[in-house]
């Protein structure tokens, strides 16, 4: 058996460190995007937290064997790009969503967030949620609206009781 390049051996070690490193990992194919498409889709992860890379398919084969990310074998089927996931994954998978809408040669095949495997409906759904400053806002008005209404109850006990006294005062001073 030969041995394998040191190149082919650098990507495989790269491929890993990049799985082991990010919070999730989005598989996708690109086949039919131009390099002027592909250049603008990487602009557009990257400003979300996302990397965008092309690895032959074979090298990715023996970068996830063995470990926690072999489930994502079976998604690496013809020309297979990968986004790495580095922060917030809706955030990225909006981003492909709304890509794929401009550009159908981008087809988003699945991918892993922690342990899980993502399908490409999961990730359809993922896209669908809100961000998470939308959500931590909407969690806080919804703590926020109760403590409002306390706070205009409190403040009218005493304003109810003056207008009490005085319309009481105006009766007996009468």
């Amino acid at each position: 058996m030969d041995n394998p390049r040191p190149e082919k051996v650098a990507v495989v070690d790269e491929v890993r460190s990049r799985f082991d490193a990010v919070d999730a990992a989005i598989l996708t194919e690109y086949r039919g995007l131009t390099v002027a498409e592909l250049a603008a889709l990487r602009r557009t992860l990257q400003a979300v937290g996302g990397e965008y890379k092309v690895y032959k398919n074979t090298l990715v084969k023996r970068a996830v064997a063995g470990g926690r990310t072999q489930v994502l074998e079976p998604m690496l089927q013809g020309p297979t790009a990968i986004a790495f996931v580095s922060g917030e994954v809706t955030a990225v998978a909006k981003a492909l969503r709304d890509f794929s809408r401009g550009n159908p040669h981008l087809v988003v095949k699945g991918g892993i967030l922690g342990g899980e495997v993502l399908s490409a409906a999961d990730l359809a759904a993922l896209a669908d949620l809100p961000s998470r400053e939308v959500l931590l806002a909407q969690v806080a008005g919804a703590m926020a609206a109760p403590l409002t209404a306390l706070a205009s109850l409190l403040q009218a006990l005493p304003r109810n009781l003056a207008y009490g006294l005085k319309a009481l005062a105006e009766q007996g001073g009468g």
